[in-house]
């Protein structure tokens, strides 16, 4: 190629990725006072994080909450890791979560770093509150309150390093963290309540609107005749389908809308849409096995595909109510920015 053609067609040389972390980082402020904090406060709980020497013998808060997040499940009899058992774990979605965190605020990285930013010691009574709360779980054996306390004081202490106009930024992002917090047996007050919701829906909807004669007791449904009976187990609750479409309703409302409060109304309709995307696939079920015969309730129970079911209404309902709730954003391509009142750019600056 000659020197003309190579002058008027240049080659791409847009930095890559990892470059353009470095540059981005580079011109953070006040990074090495963070990583201190940061190296401090992942410290307190590796060597202080843990009280209870049971199961998984470490004083690390992340030691147990990897035992925790496998279920035991890390490894096989010859002490390879199992990454099938792992990934299938009923909490598998926890291993996530930091790299989704990640992602959202690499994503608004520009708009990140345009933020005013400055120490604000205000923020210092949230991670306060942190360590108290970290204490007080140590104090009571309840590892669950401390990795709670991990994530608030985390949060208190980006914001001492780099202000309040960073906080209101990226209290969606951090509120993810709350799916890192491994809730087992402590879910029953949630998953009781939506097993039994679903299954009453369920029953209503074939009775009075589909005709079908089937009898609810509790959290079954079973056919008057005898042909079926199913009860809904605690996985068939909604947990699952709860925890991914609040997951993606947070993710979605941080990605398409600036104002929080369309963000916070997308992620409270998770709730109500779950349980709707519930109740059909177990309409699914009663209706296959109510025309042709229980193996065929039984296979769309255990197909894999039939599996995704609930995930068809929930997320078209949080598609449309995201269209609804749209915002004027102006020419397209334009880049984002962040609007800040007088009073939060003056706390920026201290």
């Amino acid at each position: 190629m000659s020197a003309a053609a190579l002058q008027n067609n240049p080659p791409d040389r847009s930095p890559g990725p990892l470059a353009e972390a470095l540059a981005v980082w580079r011109q953070w402020p006040d990074r090495s006072a963070f990583l201190c904090l940061f190296a401090a406060w992942v410290a307190l709980f590796h060597f202080f994080g843990n009280s209870t020497l049971g199961y998984v013998n470490t004083r690390s808060l992340f030691g147990w909450w990897g035992w925790v997040a496998t279920r035991g499940a890390a490894t096989d009899l010859r002490g390879e890791v199992d990454w099938t058992r792992i990934l299938d774990a009923e909490e598998a979605h926890m291993w996530l979560v930091p790299f989704a965190v990640v992602g959202l605020l690499w994503y608004r990285r520009a708009d990140l770093l345009a933020l005013p930013k400055a120490v604000w010691w205000p923020a210092g009574l949230v991670l306060l509150a942190g360590t108290l709360l970290h204490l007080a779980g140590y104090a009571i054996q309840q590892q669950r309150v401390s990795v709670v306390a991990f994530f608030v004081g985390l949060y208190g202490l980006t914001g001492l390093v780099w202000g309040w106009p960073w906080m209101r930024a990226t209290v969606f992002p951090f509120s993810l963290f709350a799916f890192c917090v491994p809730l087992g047996s402590a879910a029953e007050p949630i998953t009781f309540p939506l097993r039994l919701l679903a299954t009453e829906l369920t029953g209503g909807l074939c009775k009075t609107g589909l005709g079908i004669n089937v009898i609810q007791e509790g959290t079954q449904l079973f056919s008057p005749a005898g042909h079926y009976q199913y009860e809904v187990a605690a996985a068939c609750g909604g947990i699952r389908s709860l925890t991914a479409i609040l997951a993606f309703s947070v993710v979605y409302g941080y990605l398409a809308f600036r104002t929080n409060w369309r963000r916070l109304l997308v992620a409270a309709a998770a709730f109500p849409l779950a349980v709707v995307g519930n109740v059909f696939r177990l309409t699914l079920i009663v209706v296959a096995s109510e025309a042709f015969g229980r193996e065929a309730g039984n296979f769309v129970h255990e197909n894999w595909f039939f599996s995704l079911a609930p995930y068809v209404p929930s997320l078209g309902g949080t598609l449309l109510l995201g269209h609804w709730l749209r915002e004027d954003r102006g020419p397209k391509g334009e880049p984002e920015t962040v609007v800040l009142t007088e009073g939060e750019q003056e706390a920026g600056r201290g």
